[in-house]
């Protein structure tokens, strides 16, 4: 690689590694947000006008009687003076601003780099689609902060909410494995098939539990069952198919989502150790380490998980356990994309 290649290589690498910092940032604002109750706090969509919050006394009086109106305010802060709607409302529009923010701190650079032919041809349309992903999420946030708008909601749609966290992984995702591919050579490695199967399955469980963990958060399954291991004294807990058809338990039953969340962070533990076993068999140490990583995520975020149950999930403790999500979910990927010889 030339000089000038390198230096090119250096400034996109640098862009991708703040983007994906700003979306680590996001998903933490964005949990935040949810967990202060914060989220419907602004009852329109204005992507433009949106960026100013309100200026004067008029203003914060009109957008706090907008929320007066919705099921929220009633049955859950009807007390609720000027001040304290000031807070969820500033927590909502920090959540929105960082998302114009991230939009043009994408968009700006994507143009100026392929303006300058800095970005490698084969790689022009996943930078694309990343920014269309960007655009998309931004359309998926409303969609899910409207559902809580209606109908005598006072939450957003549990279905909502997790294809718009499921979304921002996905970004983030694109975001990593573009930024690792950028800044290092990989070796040319001989790694079993079967073995980079297997980190393509870890990696699919860890998302699968990222989305169980959405439901989890929809549906406030957290603050129930606040026992560990056992559930209202039993492994399976009660009541785990009361629901009919028996498949809606898996979304909308309380004691059916935590359960499938936490047997699905035991199995994904399982898998974690069962790929970082099979990566010592081959001398790639870029390998071992990121499967070693992995390792020690999955364990650390599972003394979380049980953390912020037991601690019935307080602000602190969950979003410890939403940031330990973001570490296993980095760290599955770069052993996905560990175990493959080439940069695509």
């Amino acid at each position: 690689m030339s000089f000038a290649s390198a230096r090119k290589s250096r400034s996109v690498s640098f862009w991708l590694g703040f983007m994906t910092f700003l979306v680590v940032i996001m998903i933490l604002v964005g949990g935040a947000t949810r967990l202060t109750n914060a989220g419907l706090s602004i009852t329109e969509w204005r992507p433009v006008s949106g960026a100013m919050p309100p200026l004067s006394d008029t203003a914060w009086a009109s957008e706090f009687d907008k929320y007066k109106l919705i099921p929220e305010f009633n049955a859950e802060n009807p007390d609720m003076e000027l001040a304290g709607f000031k807070f969820i409302y500033f927590m909502e529009w920090s959540h929105r601003q960082l998302g114009r923010f991230i939009g043009m701190a994408y968009l700006l650079p994507f143009l100026l780099f392929l303006g300058l032919g800095k970005l490698e041809r084969g790689k022009r349309l996943r930078f694309l689609s990343i920014l269309l992903l960007i655009g998309l999420q931004g359309a998926i946030g409303w969609w899910m902060v409207a559902s809580g708008l209606v109908n005598g909601r006072i939450d957003v749609s549990q279905y909502r909410l997790a294809t718009h966290l499921g979304m921002a992984f996905v970004i983030l995702a694109f975001l990593f494995w573009t930024w690792i591919d950028q800044r290092q050579a990989w070796p040319a490695s001989h790694i079993d098939p079967r073995f980079k199967n297997r980190t393509i399955i870890l990696f699919l469980l860890v998302f699968l539990q990222i989305i169980a963990g959405a439901f989890v958060a929809g549906t406030h399954a957290g603050q129930s069952y606040n026992t560990w291991p056992l559930m209202d004294g039993g492994l399976v807990p009660g009541g785990y198919f009361a629901m009919h058809p028996w498949w809606i338990n898996i979304f909308e039953n309380v004691a059916s989502i935590q359960f499938n969340h936490r047997m699905l962070g035991y199995g994904t533990f399982i898998m974690g150790l069962w790929v970082w076993g099979s990566a010592k068999h081959y001398r790639e140490t870029h390998v071992i380490q990121a499967s070693s990583w992995l390792l020690a995520a999955l364990f650390f975020q599972i003394i979380l998980g049980v953390v912020a149950l037991l601690k019935i999930v307080e602000l602190p403790y969950a979003l410890a356990h939403q940031f330990g999500a973001i570490i296993v979910f980095l760290c599955a990927v770069s052993v996905m994309r560990s175990a493959r010889a080439r940069t695509y």
